[in-house]
Formats: C-alpha cells, sequence, structure tokens
C-alpha cells in the first residue's frame, strides 16, 4: 500500500514513491550531445503513467528541457487538470540559436517558460516549480527567486524549490535556507551516492520538502547494467557510465545483494526501500517509463536498522570514491 508524506511546511501529501518523467521525454539531442534515455514508444509512456497512478503514485516531476518539452505534454494529455495528480517541473535550461545548451535564470525567461509549461501541462496552476539547477551565481543575482515569488503570488505556481547540483549539493542549499525562500529541494541520494545525507537534515529540519532523485542510479542499482552493457548514442549513459565506473560499483553492491535475498524483494526494491528509510524525504522519483517499471519501482519494504547502517556504511567504504569518478565524468 503506497505511503503518504507531507512535502516540507506545504500542504502537499506526496506519495513516498514518485515518477522521474525524464526518460519519456525521448531521446532527443541538443548538437552531438543526447538529452535523454534513448528511444521510447508514447503509447507505452502514457501506460506507464497512468500504471503509475493506478498504484497510488500522485507525484509526477518533469521539466521543460526533458525531452524539450514531450515530457511535459505527455502529462498534460494524461492528466490535465486532474486535481489528484501533484505535478512539478523544472525551468533553467534553454537551447540557444547555435542548438547549444544554456543556462537562463532570468526573470524573462523564467517568467515565459513557466506559461509555455503551463501550455503544455494542460493546467491552471504548477503544483511544485524548481529552478532546474541555478547556482550561487543566479541566486545571488535575484531574478530568479523573485520570479519565482512573482509566479507564486500571480497564482501560476503554488510552491517553488531548487533542484541541486549532483555533487556539490551545499551552498545553495544552504543559501536558500539561511535567506529562508523556496518550499524545498530535489537532491540525489541513492545507495551510490549519499554526498546530499547532510543537506536533507538540515533542510528538513527548516521545514523543506526533499526529493529524492536517482534513486537507481541510472540503472546500477537494478542489477540490470554490467560492463558489457552498450547504451545507444541518443541515451546519455552512453558517456556517463563508463567500465570503470560499472565494474567499481557493482564491486562495491556485493557487499549489500545478499540483503535483498534475505528480504526475497529485487535490488530496485532495495534500493528504493533504502530512499524510503531516511525520514527526511518526501518523495523518490525514479525513471519510469514502462507499466512493468511503474511496478518495480513502486515496491518499497521496511529495513531494519542493522540493514540500514550496513548500506549507509558502504558509502565511506565502497562508494565515495565511485562518486569522485562519476564528478569527473560529468
Amino acid at each position: 500500500m503506497m505511503e503518504y508524506r507531507k512535502f516540507g511546511k506545504t500542504d502537499l501529501n506526496v506519495s513516498i514513491a514518485g515518477f522521474g518523467a525524464w526518460g519519456i521525454g525521448g531521446p532527443a539531442m541538443v548538437g552531438s550531445t543526447p538529452i535523454g534515455w534513448g528511444d521510447v514508444d508514447d503509447a507505452i509512456s502514457k501506460k506507464a503513467l497512468i500504471r503509475a497512478k493506478e498504484l497510488g503514485v500522485n507525484f509526477f516531476d518533469t521539466a521543460d528541457f526533458y525531452g524539450l518539452g514531450h515530457s511535459e505534454e505527455l502529462i498534460g494529455e494524461i492528466f490535465g487538470n486532474s486535481p489528484d495528480v501533484i505535478i512539478a517541473t523544472k525551468v533553467g535550461h534553454r537551447t540557444t540559436a547555435e542548438n547549444a545548451i544554456a543556462l537562463d535564470y532570468s526573470r524573462k525567461h523564467i517568467v515565459e517558460a513557466c506559461d509555455r509549461s503551463l501550455k503544455r501541462l494542460r493546467r491552471d496552476v504548477i503544483d511544485y516549480y524548481q529552478l532546474h539547477s541555478a547556482r550561487m551565481v543566479h541566486l545571488e543575482q535575484g531574478e530568479c527567486v523573485e520570479a519565482m515569488e512573482e509566479l507564486k503570488k500571480q497564482g501560476k505556481i503554488r510552491y517553488w524549490g531548487l533542484s541541486l547540483n549532483t555533487f556539490h549539493p551545499y551552498s545553495e542549499s544552504e543559501y536558500m535556507i539561511d535567506h529562508n525562500i523556496g518550499d524545498g529541494f530535489q537532491l540525489v541520494f541513492n545507495i551510490i551516492n549519499q554526498r546530499a545525507r547532510g543537506v536533507m537534515s538540515r533542510a528538513a529540519g527548516a521545514g523543506y520538502g526533499i526529493i529524492a532523485r536517482m534513486p537507481l542510479q541510472f540503472g546500477l542499482l537494478t542489477g540490470r547494467v554490467s560492463p558489457e552493457t552498450k547504451f545507444s548514442h541518443n541515451d546519455h549513459r552512453s558517456f556517463r557510465l563508463t567500465k570503470e565506473i560499472i565494474e567499481s560499483s557493482l564491486s562495491g553492491l556485493e557487499h549489500i545483494w545478499h540483503i535483498a535475498e534475505k528480504k526475497k524483494i529485487s535490488k530496485t526494491a532495495l534500493a528504493m526501500s533504502f530512499c524510503a528509510s531516511m525520514p527526511e524525504v518526501s518523495t523518490i522519483i525514479s525513471g519510469i517509463k514502462t507499466p512493468g517499471q511503474a511496478e518495480m519501482n513502486t515496491e518499497i519494504v521496511k529495513l531494519d536498522r542493522n540493514e540500514i547502517n550496513l548500506i549507509a556504511e558502504t558509502y565511506t567504504t565502497d562508494f565515495s570514491h565511485v562518486v569522485s569518478l562519476m564528478e569527473k565524468q560529468g
């Protein structure tokens, strides 16, 4: 049965298992850079959205950059203004005239992009709007904060927050907490990458909601990726998951897979359950592209304290150096 948690100090009650909608955006490219997860079938993506909702998922996270708007369009087609669905999207990435990726946290871009997202999502208001990966320079300039507050006053968004940097989440989160701005954070947290543990503790204590992204670390925590796995050229993992990263990750995971065997659950379920064992986490957004993945990625069980501690300890003993390798890879 799905568990629901309060999202910080907001009035949003979100499913502990959320829907990460990056993958259903499709195989978009910006120049020669893949920004998607390879080929997808829109018909299957729609069935995945519907199946997730049937399983109790009420939190769907997307971005205007996922499939260059296509992910938002699919969610809008299926859910539109459904009152029992909570939609989160993001802003701040765009393409240039030269077909390159640019970060844009200007007031003008955010306000205009919000209107475009509302149209694609077929909604009157965005439940939770996020600065996609704004850094300190953007927050200190202030335009992005002013734009988000303006959109909130206008009733175009209900709440807003920041999707933190994968490897260095502290500076921006501390700035927002210290200045009492925003309502939540999206951050990377999983068995392999636990760098944001301190952010979660302080942010939750200050009343911010926490979205844990990448709970399966690009598929490494599903048990279905091996050093021989080949990713298509339009899958961003083709340059991110090197053989060294895969081998190092799988080596460390051998120390904890026995927990899944003992509990008779999948490796995916173990990865999701570890994230859910953190009381600070409001919702966990795994990437879902098929109805089958919706079913697998919503299985969450209770781990005992010894199991949680063992998994947490592997970050220091086995995975901190792997995360450093990932950081160098980009």
